[in-house]
């Protein structure tokens, strides 16, 4: 079943964010359009490269009015050791998640229950709490900052303009699609 329009689970967590521990629920992803970011392991090797990446386009989330979370099952302990001894991740200013129970991975049905990891899975949610987007990689995939910010302003025109639909590499300003019976076979 797909994730697709579903509403956000309750969770609670513990996060790392701008040099403090934090908490987490789903109540703090309502009311703004948000990204939960999750990926297998701190200390590792794609995981630092997207993450930084993230950190890289993260103002321009900011800009549009979206907040980023990353999240694995590491604590939220060791992702402050992780930023303290990198120099990609002490660029991350968004809320590093921990999710030791699983609970929050298997919410979003993103858990390799044999290794207690999550995939790399993207959401994007809406201020209501609905997930917009969702793609999940293996784990050898790493995933592009820039593209993911494309698909967020996409689901934000489409949620702004009902009634529009955002083609193929559409990117903000251009020209959007209205479904109708005179587009049919003229596409």
């Amino acid at each position: 079943m797909s994730l697709i329009n579903t509403t956000l689970k309750p969770f609670k967590a513990q996060a790392y964010h701008n040099g403090k521990f934090v908490e987490v629920t789903e109540a703090s992803l309502l009311g703004k359009w948000s990204v939960v970011f999750f990926y297998p392991a701190d200390f590792t090797f794609v995981c630092p490269t997207e993450l930084g990446d993230l950190a890289d386009v993260y103002p321009e989330f900011k800009k549009i009015g979206v907040e980023c979370y990353s999240v694995s099952t590491d604590t939220h302990f060791t992702h402050k050791a992780w930023h303290d001894a990198s120099d990609t991740i002490k660029k991350i200013q968004y809320p590093m998640i921990g999710d030791p129970t699983g609970a929050i991975t298997r919410n979003f049905d993103v858990m390799i229950e044999e290794a207690g990891l999550a995939l790399r899975g993207t959401f994007v949610i809406d201020p209501q709490g609905a997930i917009k987007v969702c793609e999940i990689h293996d784990l050898g995939i790493g995933r592009d900052a820039s593209e993911l910010l494309r698909k967020v302003k996409a689901a934000q025109y489409v949620a702004a303009h009902p009634g529009e639909v955002c083609p193929a590499k559409w990117k903000e300003g251009e020209a959007t699609l209205k479904p109708s019976l005179d587009l049919v076979g003229k596409i």
